[in-house]
Parts: C-alpha cells; sequence; structure tokens
C-alpha cells in the first residue's frame, strides 16, 4: 500500500517544543496532512515512553497504533564528546522495533547521561560506541544520522562534524544505511556526494509543533511493518521508496552563511570573497549548508546517481494560504482557512499534489489555487535563510513589484 511516513519528531517533553505534541494532536494533525506512520520521538525520556505503552496499540510487527495512526518507535539523541583533540555534536535518530528493545537502550543509556532531563536527550560518548551499543542489543535496530548537514550538530557540520562517514562511525559504518537531509538540503545537493550513493536520504520534518508535522516525509508503497520498511531502507529499494517529500531547501534556516544579529546572509562565493569574516564583528560567520556541501562535493552541480529516489519540493498549505491573503501565518483565521480546504479535498498533502488544477480553481479562491499551481511549477521566489533564520519564500513577488511601482508612479 503507498502511504506517507515522518519518522522524526519532537514529544512535548523536549526543551522549545509545543505543550500539543502528545498523542492526541499528533494524530489529529496527521490525519489532517494526510500521513499515515508517523514516528514517537523521544522515546529514551520516562514520562512520555509511559504514555507511549500506556496507549499504543501492539500490532505484532514493530509497528504500533493509536486511533487510525500508525507510529514507529524513534528518538533523537544527542551526542557530544571529544576524539582527538576536538568536540563533536552529532544527533542521530534511532528506530527501535519493541518496547523490550527500548528499555534496554535506555537501561544503557542513562549510564552516560541524563534521559530524564529533556525529550532529546544529550550523552557523553562517542557516536561509534553509542552504535555498537544500539546493534549489539537488537540488530534490527537503524541509526540513522539526522539532518546531516546542519552546523552546529550533525556528521557533516561545518562547526561539529566530520568529513567522512566513516570517521564518524568507524567500524559501525556499513551498519548505517540511512541518513536525514534535513530541512536546508535537499537531495540534489546530497547527491553531489559520492560517499552518499549507498545513502537511502530520508526526509522528516523535526517537528516541535503539531502543525509542521510532515513539512518534510517520505513517501512508501510496501506493507506496513517494522521488517519491510528497515528493508526498503536498507536497500535503497525505488520500487517501494517512491520519493521524498521536501522543503525548498533554501527557506531552511541554515541554507546559506552568514550572521543573524549582524544582518549578514551570504552565498559560498560570497563568504570566499570576505574570507568568512563577518564586515561588522569582524567574527567568523556561520558557514551554512551549501556551502559545507561546495567543501565536500566530488561532483558537479545537476548530477543525478542511477540509483537516486526522486523528491518533491512543496510549500507547506497554511504558508500558501497566508500570502495569498497577506496576513501573518499563524493566526487563527488561517488555520480555519486550512481545515476548511482540507476537508473538502480530504488532506494537504492531496490539495498539494493531487488535486487537479480545474478542481483547485473551481473550489478555492483565485489566489490559493494560483498560489498552488505556481509552487507545483516552481514559480517562487525565495530569500535563502541563514544562522538559525529560516529563509522567506514568495509566490506573488512579482504583483507586489507592480503594485509597489504602481503606487511609486503616482507620486
Amino acid at each position: 500500500m503507498e502511504f506517507i511516513a515522518d519518522f522524526h519528531i519532537h514529544s512535548k517533553y523536549s526543551r522549545a517544543t509545543s505543550r500539543d505534541m502528545d498523542l492526541e494532536h499528533i494524530a489529529e494533525w496527521a490525519k489532517l496532512k494526510g500521513i499515515t506512520l508517523m514516528g514517537t520521538g523521544d522515546f529514551t525520556h520516562h514520562l512520555w515512553l509511559e504514555e507511549l505503552k500506556n496507549n499504543l496499540e501492539d500490532l505484532g510487527n514493530g509497528l504500533f497504533k493509536y486511533r487510525d495512526i500508525y507510529f514507529i518507535l524513534t528518538t533523537e539523541i544527542s551526542s557530544i564528546y571529544s576524539k582527538k583533540g576536538k568536540t563533536y555534536r552529532i544527533h542521530n535518530i534511532v528506530f527501535a522495533p519493541s518496547f523490550k528493545t527500548v528499555d534496554k537502550i535506555n537501561e544503557v543509556l542513562s549510564r552516560y547521561g541524563n534521559l530524564s532531563s529533556d525529550g532529546r536527550p544529550i550523552i557523553g560518548l562517542d557516536v561509534a560506541e553509542m552504535a555498537r551499543i544500539i546493534f549489539d542489543i537488537d540488530e534490527n535496530c537503524m541509526v540513522v544520522a539526522s539532518h546531516i548537514w546542519t552546523p552546529w550538530f550533525s556528521l557533516f557540520g561545518s562547526m561539529s562534524g566530520f568529513d567522512k562517514i566513516e570517521d564518524c562511525f568507524e567500524k559501525q559504518t556499513p551498519k548505517i544505511f540511512a541518513g536525514e537531509t534535513g530541512l536546508s538540503s535537499d537531495p540534489a545537493m546530497n547527491w553531489r556526494l559520492s560517499c552518499l550513493d549507498r545513502i537511502t536520504l530520508i526526509s522528516n520534518s523535526d517537528s516541535h509543533s503539531p502543525q509542521k508535522i510532515g513539512r518534510e516525509a517520505n513517501v512508501f508503497d510496501c506493507e506496513l511493518d517494522y521488517k519491510t520498511i528497515r528493508e526498503v531502507l536498507k536497500t535503497k529499494d525505488k520500487k517501494r521508496f517512491l520519493y521524498t517529500i521536501e522543503f525548498f531547501p533554501q527557506e531552511g534556516k541554515y541554507h546559506f552563511d552568514g550572521h543573524r544579529l549582524c544582518g549578514i546572509c551570504w552565498s559560498p562565493k560570497e563568504t570566499k570573497e570576505n574570507k568568512g569574516i563577518c564586515p561588522k564583528c569582524k567574527r567568523p560567520v556561520t558557514v551554512g549548508v551549501m556551502n559545507r556541501v561546495e567543501q565536500l562535493a566530488d561532483r558537479p552541480e545537476g548530477f543525478v546517481p542511477e540509483n537516486a529516489i526522486p523528491y518533491k519540493n512543496l510549500i507547506p498549505l497554511d504558508e500558501i494560504i497566508a500570502e495569498a491573503k497577506g496576513i501573518a501565518k499563524g493566526s487563527l483565521s488561517i488555520e480555519r482557512d486550512y481545515r476548511s480546504i482540507v476537508s473538502k479535498f480530504g488532506n494537504e498533502f492531496d490539495v498539494l499534489m493531487k488535486v487537479s488544477e480545474e478542481e483547485l480553481r473551481r473550489n478555492l479562491s483565485f489566489k490559493i489555487a494560483e498560489g498552488i499551481m505556481r509552487m507545483r511549477q516552481g514559480k517562487i521566489n525565495i530569500r535563502p535563510g541563514f544562522d538559525g533564520e529560516y529563509g522567506k519564500i514568495s509566490i506573488f513577488e512579482e504583483e507586489k513589484k507592480t503594485k509597489s511601482d504602481e503606487q511609486l508612479s503616482l507620486f
């Protein structure tokens, strides 16, 4: 069966996360989005784990169910440690096939950090050793490198990562078969590295609030069970892993280089011209994802590997509605319109990808329907994100310029 999965989220027990990140709201928004399978997130946190055990129906195949939504046991672990005189900060998603396995993982990892301090715990353990421990507990677990390009907390992060997968995972490298692109990169950027050809690239929301679930996701056509999903990811099976759903990577908050506080946003070329030094504060700028890809790439832009999984860039529906109406996307009227549109067509992903242009234009306002069609055609303008600040997408930029020009001509 064809279904959409979002494996990486956080519960209400993670820092800077909405109180609504509980099972009820996660399931509600997954249904609105059109997602069938969700990661639980945060299984290392004792209170969240207790809620999961008390509320999820065990299907006996490594998956669980709450209402109409399926769940797979996942958590994200932050490893901060020193190696050969350098400090590394690496995030990884861990998948587990059962609560029994989760209990064993938590028992061992609790020796290296306080698991109850945060839904995404910090442990002082080398990633290679952490992976070994997890695979020794259960060889069916999956360890997936999180948002692999994020500057501060990732495998290839410019501020805290490695240049090679093998340097990070050492002897465990052959058992690492998937990596998460993160919001600031898309598969095409990752295809420029031949070392990633064997890695299955997945995309997830890393959501800290229910509304952001599914902003990135994965589309499968396979059996809904843990063993099959693991096999599909391990073998990079293009017949069963159909495509990923992506942000436009420029919208991610670490796409370009810069200093947010100084208002400096640079392309890799501009960073090089300025020798990486902010002209205002005279300190090194935060090197973003695009620059880091350029540093490590051994292929030209536009290269597509033979076994590449396709992808689609989407803009969340609430952002399209907000721009069409010219108001902030967090307002109550935007959510009201969002729910109204979704109720007409079934779910958000159907609206963004499947509903015909004719139906959209017949049932929606001209501007919202036009916005969806422009998004499908890639006719958008983006001001890239940098140094922790999200990029700004504009679908109707030309109309704004024209209107501004008309106003200026009146004076």
